[in-house]
């Protein structure tokens, strides 16, 4: 599998090892490995890249880790594997997915705290992320053994940390503010927003035309949206962690903090217990009764997979009205990641009541999953831009390696 991804950034000045010094050759390009770690997921990906473009030149997959009918994806073959956990999936697909050359590895790492840039793995950055485990438990921990896995696997290898809370660090105090006592506030328990890589590839992507007022719908198996100022982070749905929001694959999103006490005080449910209803049991498979997969549920002729789309799309829909009144009016809407950039009768199910934000949707353009799907007339664009998070991780390795001279 190779596919090459369109020039994203002009990289910072500075001097490069000789390795990387004759920019203009294929050879002197830097070799990266992706390494993208989801709750129940896991995606390597090997990509070149020089000052221009990064080049995708191989990837393989894990899903459904810890589970019965976990497997592996490699060359476009699925395959059944017993795997327990990320460590075990990573080892068994770097031993199938390991280049001639590789000079460096990027992780993506869920939650970052208060890191607002990408950052070179050393033991005082390792001990800094133990203790942002409780913020993404889902997450964190299978970066955290990724970074650990690498580092036995293939000792010396400048490792670089690429971090999804990093786009929002813009956000103006009154967005990341949660109204608690300052006692809690003084802990940083305040809002932080996720999907970040996704987000930054975006308006890479757009350009010039991510100026004004955009807002940008990552949807998927998680789910966000934010709103952009002039391309800066202003808003953004999730909040100190990746389950709130809107509702997603597995997680309700926003709750009523009352509802939380209920299940624990009046149901019975432990810690633990409730823990895995929010992160496992909750969204599109709970309301559903059957699965978290968007494009099977749009497939069953079933009252309560119907009810699971209409109310991601009315989560989503309430969503977008809200971030653009934060933004003052809307000029573009951008769907991305897997439900945004292939389920067409959920993005119309989404913009279906936006008409007074000048969305007029081009249903047979919104049929083949174009880069625009609004009407040339729209006061409104409407765009579906397929997302790229490795690609974002493998430019911000070569650009922090560059920088430092850490090769």
């Amino acid at each position: 599998m190779r596919a090459t991804t369109r020039r994203m950034s002009q990289a910072r000045p500075g001097t490069l090892s000789a390795m990387l010094l004759s920019m203009n050759a294929p050879s002197s390009a830097l070799r990266c490995l992706c390494v993208n770690a989801g709750s129940s997921s896991l995606k390597l990906a090997v990509y070149q890249v020089d000052a221009d473009e990064e080049t995708r030149l191989d990837a393989a997959t894990a899903v459904e880790i810890g589970r019965p009918e976990s497997a592996v994806q490699i060359n476009g073959k699925r395959s059944s594997w017993t795997l327990p956990n990320h460590a075990v999936a990573l080892d068994v697909l770097l031993s199938h997915l390991m280049p001639t050359r590789l000079d460096a590895v990027g992780h993506r790492v869920v939650h970052g705290g208060n890191h607002a840039a990408p950052e070179r793995v050393v033991p005082a950055f390792l001990q800094r992320l133990e203790g942002l485990l409780a913020l993404a438990p889902l997450h964190n921990p299978p970066a955290l053994d990724g970074i650990r896995v690498v580092g036995a696997r293939l000792p010396g290898l400048p490792q670089v940390a690429c971090f999804d809370t990093a786009f929002h660090s813009t956000l103006p105090e009154l967005a990341r503010t949660l109204p608690l006592p300052r006692r809690f506030r003084e802990h940083n328990v305040r809002r932080y927003g996720f999907h970040g890589l996704s987000y930054e590839y975006i308006t890479r992507r757009l350009g010039a035309r991510v100026n004004g007022r955009v807002v940008i719908a990552h949807l998927g198996n998680g789910a966000s949206l934010a709103a952009l100022s002039d391309g800066r982070s202003i808003e953004t749905t999730m909040g100190m962690t990746p389950t709130g929001g809107v509702m997603m694959g597995t997680r309700p999103g926003d709750l009523d903090p009352g509802t939380l006490l209920y299940l624990l005080r009046d149901m019975g449910l432990g810690i633990g217990e409730l823990e895995h209803v929010l992160d496992q049991e909750s969204g599109l498979r709970g309301v559903s009764g059957k699965t978290a997969d968007m494009a099977t549920l749009l497939t069953l002729d079933d009252p309560d997979a119907r009810l699971a789309v209409d109310l991601f799309a009315y989560h989503v829909r309430k969503a977008v009205g809200a971030l653009a009144a934060v933004l003052g009016g809307l000029n573009r809407l951008v769907f991305t990641g897997g439900i945004g950039e292939h389920a067409a009768s959920v993005r119309s199910a989404v913009c279906r009541g936006l008409e007074h934000l000048g969305i007029v949707l081009d249903p047979t353009a919104n049929a083949v999953d174009a880069e625009q799907i609004s009407i040339a007339q729209s006061r409104c664009a409407v765009n579906v831009i397929p997302t790229d998070e490795d690609a974002m991780i493998a430019r911000h390795v070569y650009e922090v390696l560059r920088a430092d001279n850490g090769l």
